[in-house]
């Protein structure tokens, strides 16, 4: 599956006393990526909350490699590292888009829940969706 990088264009907001973004922000930044990545996989959250799924962070990661500054562009590579139907984990490189200078390392994962907080398997439940994380691992992942 060819899946596109996301782009963000750091904010005046997003930085710190020291002019430089917040180590905060890099969290966010994997979110809004994490977000584009699963709807350009097809399954948007909005979608997935609305046939009653949600999908808890269960731990967050994150080594800062380099400074990011106000008004830079910076590209975060998502990639769906694991999945098994229950859970998933998400790998995200943070790089600066005009020097390609790696500014951060992170990983999230997360689990599928029903709306009343018990584990969901979308193997079992949820056949198309799956198809779709299916789609969107790296080959090796999928033969182990």
């Amino acid at each position: 599956m060819k899946l596109h990088t996301y782009e963000h264009r750091t904010q005046y907001y997003e930085t710190d006393q020291m002019g430089i973004i917040h180590h905060s922000n890099y969290i966010r930044w994997f979110e809004e990526a994490r977000t584009d990545l699963m709807r350009q996989m097809g399954i948007g959250y909005d979608e997935m909350e609305g046939q009653g799924i949600i999908s808890p962070v269960l731990s967050v990661t994150c080594e800062y490699k380099s400074m990011t500054h106000f008004g830079e562009t910076v590209l975060i590579i998502p990639i769906l590292k694991y999945y098994n139907g229950i859970k998933m984990t998400i790998e995200y490189s943070v790089t600066d888009k005009e020097s390609g200078e790696l500014r951060c390392v992170g990983e999230t994962s997360h689990c599928f829940l029903n709306r009343e907080g018990k584990p969901v398997s979308l193997k079992k439940s949820y056949l198309e969706m799956d198809k779709m994380f299916q789609k969107a691992l790296p080959q090796n992942e999928k033969d182990g």
